[in-house]
């Protein structure tokens, strides 16, 4: 088990945490990637508030407050002379403010109206459904796959499992050891599978659900449309075959996948 971070006193870090996101890099990835890449991670909008993209060192990056609490943090203390809360590594007690995580912003605004990352900005995009070709054969619609798939996230919720969590790749060079100290102390399963990856990123594992689910908490609401460029609306990541190598001796894909 990894050593408690060395936090001094309670505070915000208790209840949530401020973090750095990798979204693509600019000389690997093309623009349509690098948009692409940016409205898939800024659309997990759960548990997780984004700030405004922006470039630094060669990367698209983003700040942003993972609403995840540190596993330390007891808030059920018996007796009305004790504090509200404690941190069970390090014996602090006091008071912290209520957890308040703001609510998501909309994604949709009107019919064909919707938030996407375009040319590095969080924007309001005119993406309308695709047309079909004037020769396509009439075929069945099919339902959507996921509607009765019995994937789950961690936490034991059905449905949609590979949109209601997602991994983030945080900006944090080797040898500054208290951010990931304070990665690893976040309650699991909202945060966990914390790993280093090179001497600048550390990879975890969030749930934190897509604001682009539709209401029956399934279907995407950018399925089969386009931005005005002619690039899909649906991030790439998202109509990506899931990637059944094996890691770890684990599947990376969720248990119970139509797709397995």
């Amino acid at each position: 088990m990894p050593p408690p971070p060395p936090c001094t006193r309670l505070g915000p870090q208790c209840r949530a945490l401020g973090v750095t996101l990798h979204i693509a890099d600019l000389e690997d990835d093309t623009p349509t990637e690098q948009d692409a890449a940016g409205t898939w991670l800024l659309g997990h909008t759960e548990r997780i508030v984004f700030g405004a993209p922006y470039v630094a060192h060669g990367r698209l990056v983003v700040d942003a407050v993972v609403h995840v609490p540190c596993k330390h943090l007891q808030e059920d203390l018996d007796g009305g002379t004790e504090p509200p809360v404690r941190c069970a590594a390090h014996g602090f007690t006091g008071h912290l403010p209520a957890a308040r995580v703001p609510p998501p912003p909309a994604r949709r605004h009107g019919a064909d109206r919707f938030t996407l990352v375009e040319k590095h900005r969080v924007r309001q995009v005119t993406a309308r459904p695709t047309r079909a070709s004037r020769r396509t054969l009439p075929t069945l619609q099919p339902p959507n796959p996921c509607a009765t798939a019995p994937c789950r996230t961690a936490d034991n919720r059905r449905g949609a499992a590979c949109c209601r969590d997602l991994t983030l790749d945080v900006l944090n060079a080797e040898g500054d050891g208290d951010l990931e100290a304070l990665l690893r102390a976040r309650k699991p399963p909202y945060l966990c599978k914390v790993k280093r990856t090179d001497p600048t990123l550390i990879e975890c594992e969030v749930i934190s659900a897509c604001g682009y689910l539709d209401d029956d908490g399934v279907s995407c609401i950018l399925h089969g449309r386009t931005r005005p460029n002619g690039r899909p609306a649906k991030p790439w990541i998202c109509s990506q075959w899931p990637d059944f190598e094996k890691d770890d001796d684990e599947f990376t894909g969720h248990p119970g996948c139509v797709f397995l």
